[in-house]
């Protein structure tokens, strides 16, 4: 339904798009993401005609986008970020003009009613534009991307202004349309590509930089192995920490261990993170077996959307972003300082910390008098 071949933009020195290629099926609902300056704005600018790329190829049911533009983009209902309403114009007035503008054929009374009635616009027909909430602007830009009933959907920050009820709803009309429409959803909330699209694909430096699901991603990305474990020890004070941490780095396979905040009165999480292909579940629960630990909560660790595309778009600098290490790197004189971050008097401070050793352990055991904070910080 969509193919992109070889696609590029410059303006003048600037290369903002370098050679992309992709393609998109009916059917399927696409998310497309990008760091601001990715490109991202200028493919999607692309994809609707709105500006002509440098060199490449768009193709749009089988249409060159620059070849025959009209028939290309009678294919395409488009949502930009700004919806584009005249707000001066009621909305029936507005519908009724673009059902015009787009030389729509179908029974116009009745696919009017439809498409607000799809987008729960009835009760507002007759009202003025300018009027209208923010979330019902927002509707009634969709209800004319929708209007012509167009194979190809692109819609750039559909969910913008709406209640969280409203972007249930349209959540739901995205699945919906979905199974008929080919659609391409850009949003800058993660956990809605997540909740919708089939598919991802992350533009970064003007490249795709990733495409295919969370988990097609995910596991090309990183085959690490983490969990977070919570475990409580015998005199459920923070120097159950030092002694649970080591005991921890003594499995074989293990990568990483520290101890997190305390989430219950005298007990601790802990991040864990083996080495690929090796289960460390089994030792582990025998471990805390013969120091008569109890393991409270055992939590594998899944890369999130979030996560993947902090990774893809940041590298090693997502971990800092985030607030963790690195988790095993090398000893090196040049190497960026790491930092930890604690709260003091009420605000968030980051402070450099020193690594000791290639297994990160809890820097706080140094203290004799860590009993007496029961924060846990690392």
């Amino acid at each position: 339904m969509i193919e992109v071949r070889n696609l590029t933009k410059r303006y003048g020195d600037k290369q903002a798009v370098n050679d992309i290629s992709f393609s998109v099926e009916k059917g399927e609902i696409l998310g497309f993401l990008g760091p601001n300056g990715a490109g991202k704005s200028t493919t999607m600018n692309m994809l609707t005609g709105y500006i002509s790329s440098t060199s490449g190829q768009i193709l749009i049911n089988g249409v060159d986008i620059l070849e025959d533009p009209i028939k290309a983009k009678a294919n395409i209902g488009y949502l930009p970020e700004i919806p584009p309403l005249y707000v001066d114009m009621t909305v029936d007035s507005y519908l009724g003009f673009m059902y015009d503008l787009k030389k729509c054929k179908l029974p116009r009374k009745a696919h009017l009613k439809e498409i607000c009635d799809l987008c729960k616009i009835s009760g507002v027909r007759h009202r003025l534009i300018r009027n209208l909430s923010k979330g019902y602007k927002q509707r009634v830009g969709l209800a004319q991307a929708l209007i012509n009933n167009p194979p190809v959907l692109i819609l750039d920050e559909p969910t913008v202004g709406l209640d969280p009820n409203q972007i249930i709803e349209i959540r739901t009309l995205i699945k919906k349309l979905g199974k008929n429409h080919t659609v391409i959803l850009s949003s800058h909330i993660l956990p809605e590509i997540q909740a919708v699209c089939d598919r991802i694909i992350i533009i970064n430096k003007g490249v795709v930089a990733a495409d295919g699901t969370a988990d097609e991603i995910a596991t090309h990305l990183t085959n690490e192995h983490k969990m977070t474990v919570r475990i409580e020890g015998s005199t459920r004070t923070a120097a159950d920490k030092k002694e649970i941490v080591e005991a921890i780095r003594k499995i074989s396979g293990i990568k990483y261990v520290r101890a997190d905040m305390e989430r219950e009165k005298g007990i601790y999480d802990y991040d864990v993170e083996a080495k690929e292909d090796v289960d460390i579940r089994r030792e582990l629960n025998s471990i805390c077996r013969q120091h008569d630990w109890n393991i409270l909560m055992l939590q594998l660790s899944d890369m999130t959307l979030e996560d993947i595309f902090l990774r893809i778009t940041m590298g090693d600098d997502a971990n800092r972003l985030k607030g963790a290490e690195p988790a095993a790197a090398p000893a090196n004189t040049s190497e960026k300082p790491k930092f930890s971050l604690n709260v003091k008097d009420g605000e968030l401070v980051a402070e450099e910390v020193e690594e000791e050793e290639k297994l990160l352990v809890d820097q706080s055991f140094d203290d004799p008098d860590e009993e007496k904070n029961e924060g846990g910080e690392e």
